[in-house]
């Protein structure tokens, strides 16, 4: 019996380091198969950020005429009303949206500091002499900036069509402006039927008047 005995306690020692093995084998194979599955996993994500800081650069090469993939929340809105004072040498005249209801209009957002705005001044100078005899008004909104500033931005660039003064930036957000120049275009009911927020080509221009104009 003793002999039996000291035989089962040979087995026993010999197997439990064999099983302590095999689970400390299966630990690592768990450890490891973890490790590359969240390692695949932050290059997933790193690759999903990656794609989405590119795509705007992207869809800025090919931009359609309401911008570089910016949203138009105002298509087919009526256009928010304002009434701001008239940029001029009477400083107590005022422009309110609403009176020119029955017209359609351009409305420039625009500000004496921006390149592109003195880039696009001459083209919407020259087309609004030559489309105000068709019943489209021009307006030009100056985006918080100074009276003074403003007023030789105008004379420095010939703009002879209405311009306001939007000091404290708030008709502007609630056209959703975020870069200058930003034009929109408003139909004869007074809404919005189209938006480009970049300087404006000639071709720009032209297409967005016609859907005023047809």
């Amino acid at each position: 019996m003793e002999t039996n005995d000291s035989i089962v306690d040979d087995n026993l020692q010999n197997t439990q380091p064999a099983k302590i093995t095999s689970r400390r084998k299966g630990s690592r194979k768990r450890n490891i198969t973890i490790f590359i599955v969240v390692s695949l996993l932050n290059i997933g994500l790193l690759v999903l950020l990656w794609t989405q800081l590119l795509t705007p650069a992207q869809n800025h090469a090919g931009a359609s005429s309401d911008g570089p993939s910016v949203a138009n929340p105002l298509k087919g809105r009526p256009a928010p009303d304002f009434k701001l004072a008239a940029l001029g040498m009477k400083q107590a005249s005022t422009l309110n949206l609403a009176s020119l209801k029955g017209k359609a209009v351009v409305l420039n957002f625009w500000s004496s500091s921006c390149a592109p705005c003195q880039e696009e001044a001459g083209l919407l100078q020259s087309t609004w002499q030559r489309m105000q005899s068709k019943g489209v008004v021009f307006v030009g909104v100056d985006f918080e900036d100074t009276q003074g500033d403003g007023l030789s931005f105008l004379q420095k660039h010939g703009i002879t069509y209405p311009n306001v003064l939007d000091a404290n930036g708030a008709t502007a957000i609630n056209y959703g402006v975020t870069y200058t120049p930003t034009t929109y275009f408003i139909n004869s009911k007074g809404v919005v039927v189209s938006m480009i927020p970049r300087e404006m080509t000639a071709q720009d221009l032209q297409t967005n008047l016609q859907l005023l104009t047809s």
